[in-house]
């Protein structure tokens, strides 16, 4: 494993803090060779209910590493070739964030500086977004002559709509983190002095929240955003009905009744 990237476990969170402060914690191969192994190792841990990302440093990440393998190969001039790479090298991000989405746990992204490039993208897997007030979003790819391509003209666009993704992938604008807020690209903002105790409540919030529960509800999200009215309303209805299976259900319930009991 790098050093370049911090494991730590606390109760259920298992925290990966990018390390690589002096490079602005832009991502290498052996960065990204850890955050594959660990995000693999959160999917299989029944004891690991939450993955918390953060960095180091006056930066999250200015991005991939333009000096490591995360860049494709051009010089082959082929474009099957480079559709490949991005499909499946795990020197690609692409196929990392496909595995955060999937996984039926929560992971949140903790922001407490500038977050540009590959780093953005990898962060639209992320379930949750959080901000200081000091980070800013900017996506450079279409200054570098390509099209964003790890989720950053797919999952930005469906996230923030055609209006601000044109503003942000076409005219490359820098976004702050009032805007990003406001435009629906992070859930919440805190001032600089409070972020890391409120990120740290926030994971331990999401810790205690039934697994089960929360791995339907992620899964019934992701359908039902493409989905009709009536079609996304029966996904509700499957996904609540497939929990009576277990019994975490009937245990929350229960809770919740006595809780609410007259006495």
């Amino acid at each position: 494993m790098s050093d370049l990237i911090e494991l730590s476990q606390k109760g259920a969170v298992l925290t990966l803090t990018l390390n690589r402060p002096e490079k602005y914690n832009a991502i290498n191969d052996a960065m990204l060779a850890t955050l594959y192994a660990e995000v693999r190792r959160f999917a299989v841990s029944d004891d690991i209910q939450v993955l918390l990302i953060r960095a180091n440093g006056r930066y999250f990440s200015a991005g991939a590493d333009l000096n490591s393998g995360l860049v494709p190969d051009f010089s082959s001039r082929s474009p099957r070739a480079i559709r490949s790479w991005l499909r499946g090298s795990e020197r690609s991000l692409t196929p990392l964030g496909e595995l955060m989405e999937a996984i039926e746990k929560p992971v949140v992204v903790a922001h407490n500086g500038p977050c540009i490039g590959g780093a953005l993208e990898l962060s639209l897997s992320c379930d949750f977004r959080l901000a200081a007030d000091s980070a800013a979003y900017y996506l450079p790819e279409t200054r570098l002559g390509a099209v964003p391509n790890g989720g950053g003209t797919a999952r930005l666009t469906r996230m923030i709509g055609p209006h601000w993704a044109r503003w942000m992938l076409i005219a490359g604008k820098t976004i702050d983190a009032t805007k990003a807020e406001a435009i629906g690209l992070v859930h919440a903002v805190y001032p600089q002095a409070e972020f890391d105790v409120e990120v740290d409540a926030f994971c331990q919030s999401l810790a205690e929240m039934p697994p089960e529960a929360i791995g339907a509800t992620k899964i019934a999200i992701e359908l039902v955003a493409d989905l009709g009215s009536a079609a996304a309303r029966n996904v509700e209805r499957i996904a609540t009905s497939a929990l009576v299976f277990g019994d975490e259900l009937e245990a929350c319930m229960a809770a919740a009744q006595q809780r609410v009991s007259p006495t």
